[in-house]
């Protein structure tokens, strides 16, 4: 007689995530691949308050991704979070290990330094980043690896940060990098994107935005009308998928 494998459950925490790449994701990946006894769902939480009933209680767990806006409050839940997600300040993965212990990873700053590294022959030497949530630093993280000086910039001016408004010539000519990491023209609000001055775009530069969908945002769109290479967040959103799904299986 055959033994029944038991089931295996992997999920999403995140709040207001009906539109979930990695439920779609790892679904199909689980349909393909023949893992009948595999599931992911999405664990849309108003709140954390709730979070220790899924981690303690939810049958058949084994790994878990964490999405806006619970990169950064997550930690305290967790028994160990790796030293790369210490220095990060977010963590995306959540593995039990051996133990039962919950251990916080970051597989954000994997995907992004993939992606990059496919679409260029140099790294940059300067970035800007949009943006100061768990996603910016694990960037951050990803470009300062690379030896990559990077510029934060968001909506108010802080100490080590740019405002919007800060920006001018000299900062986008000298940054032949800009990340978008902040939600700003997400399907459906199509027609917002963080206001940079475009204007000063050329032909040398990179235009990186996090978000998927739609597949080309008002910010790239944008960059391309002032001659930039452009790129979405697709392609890093599959390698950290891929990376948390090494991490559940070792």
């Amino acid at each position: 007689m055959i033994k029944k494998e038991k089931p295996k459950r992997f999920g999403l925490l995140g709040k207001n995530i009906d539109y979930s790449f990695s439920r779609n994701y790892f679904s199909k990946k689980f349909s393909d691949e023949n893992l009948t006894n595999h599931s992911y769902v999405n664990f849309d939480l108003p709140s954390l308050e709730d979070f220790e009933q899924i981690l303690y209680n939810e049958p058949n767990l084994n790994g878990l991704n964490v999405t806006i806006p619970y990169k950064k409050e997550v930690i305290p839940f967790l028994d160990y979070i790796t030293e790369e997600s210490k220095l990060i300040g977010a963590v995306n993965t959540i593995v039990w290990n051996d133990s039962g212990k919950t251990v916080g990873h970051n597989t954000d700053h994997t995907g992004f330094r993939i992606a990059l590294t496919k679409h260029v022959e140099t790294i940059p030497k300067k970035a800007l980043i949009l943006g100061t949530g768990g996603a910016s630093a694990a960037v951050r993280y990803a470009l300062e690896s690379l030896n990559c000086k990077v510029i934060l910039v968001s909506r108010t001016a802080k100490k080590n940060e740019l405002s919007y408004d800060d920006l001018d010539s000299k900062f986008i000519k000298n940054s032949q990098l800009i990340v978008n990491t902040t939600p700003l023209g997400t399907f459906p609000n199509l027609n917002e994107a963080p206001p940079i001055p475009y204007e000063y775009l050329n032909t040398n530069h990179l235009i990186f935005d996090l978000i998927y969908n739609p597949s080309e945002t008002l910010f790239m769109k944008k960059g391309k009308q002032q001659g930039s290479k452009v790129i979405n967040g697709y392609q890093m959103l599959v390698c950290q998928a891929e990376k948390s799904w090494e991490l559940w299986n070792q």
